[in-house]
């Protein structure tokens, strides 16, 4: 059984990691990794058309939050969602849209 405290750290991180995805460019990236894998930030800001520095910031918030994970290959950083799971909160949230 959890205790309180840990009970609200969880709902705090949860909140959190809620926080960083909900912005329209982050949702962006989310899309585009379940749909690739693994991208680089430079295949990240070309298929999404924003400069190279406004991608980094996001998958800089995105892995802080703990929803990306990246690794070094080559002179290049590989971005990829830690769990495919957070996908589902996207298309739950879709279903829920009236626009």
């Amino acid at each position: 059984m959890l205790d309180a405290d840990s009970g609200v750290h969880k709902l705090e991180h949860c909140a959190s990691v809620l926080k960083a995805i909900a912005h329209p460019l982050r949702i962006a990236i989310i899309e585009l990794l379940e749909e690739h894998g693994k991208l680089s930030v430079s295949e990240i800001h070309e298929q999404l058309d924003v400069e190279q520095a406004v991608a980094s910031h996001h998958l800089g918030i995105l892995k802080n939050k703990g929803v990306l994970i990246s690794n070094r290959e080559g002179k290049n950083m590989r971005y990829e969602l830690k769990h495919r799971q957070i996908t589902k909160i996207i298309e739950i949230m879709e279903r829920c849209s009236t626009v």
